[in-house]
């Protein structure tokens, strides 16, 4: 059975597949989609430090468009490259720290000091859980635990702008990324421990087999 958010998903992929291939065929490159969405997200954060919350949201909207196709265009012509991960990930860590900083200036020009070192909180815990997983997966697999990555903190952020609850959608990302940062933490010495385990647990092999040589 058909449902709603079935049937807006489906039109959803519909328009982004077609965007894709429109994009694909004007042959621009992904990277430039990529730093486009920078641009738009620092319109948004221009409006967001003038207080203007509900146009903010509908352009960082938009610039999710350009975060969900660049992507998408790199594998539908063939442009996937190691460095296209890298630089859409530094571009991304701006983009969220452009926005954030939209609020810091709106919180200082109308004087709220408590707000404003609560986004510096909501800056340094969103820097930290990318970081984190970054930093974890140099030594283990995989660090995706926890719930607080980027696409939750940005429709948070477009809620609370809609809504007009920024304040209480600040408080959310402050606990809730911190908490996917402890997490991570933790998740990482679990697996380094079992790590170290299986090291120490072949070295006797190791030796007995070297013995015998």
């Amino acid at each position: 059975m058909m449902t709603y958010t079935r049937a807006i998903g489906l039109v959803a992929d519909k328009i982004i597949c077609a965007l894709v291939r429109t994009l694909a065929l004007s042959r621009i490159h992904p990277n430039v989609l990529t730093f486009l969405g920078l641009l738009v997200n620092a319109v948004a954060a221009v409006l967001l430090a003038r207080g203007r919350f509900q146009a903010a949201a509908v352009v960082i909207m938009t610039a999710g468009l350009f975060d969900m196709v660049d992507g998408r265009v790199a594998r539908s012509t063939n442009q996937v490259t190691a460095f296209g991960g890298f630089f859409d990930s530094v571009v991304d860590r701006y983009s969220d720290l452009v926005l954030l900083m939209g609020l810091l200036v709106y919180y200082a020009s109308i004087n709220r000091f408590f707000y404003v070192v609560l986004t510096a909180v909501v800056m340094t815990g969103s820097v930290m859980v990318s970081y984190t997983r970054a930093r974890a997966e140099c030594i283990i697999p995989k660090c995706k635990v926890g719930f607080m990555e980027r696409p939750e903190r940005i429709v948070l952020l477009i809620i609370g702008a809609l809504f007009d609850r920024m304040a209480a959608v600040l408080w959310v990302i402050a606990v809730l990324a911190n908490i996917t940062v402890i997490h991570r933490m933790l998740y990482t010495w679990q697996e380094t421990r079992k790590l170290e385990a299986a090291a120490r647990a072949s070295e006797p092999t190791e030796a007995t087999s070297a013995q015998r040589l």
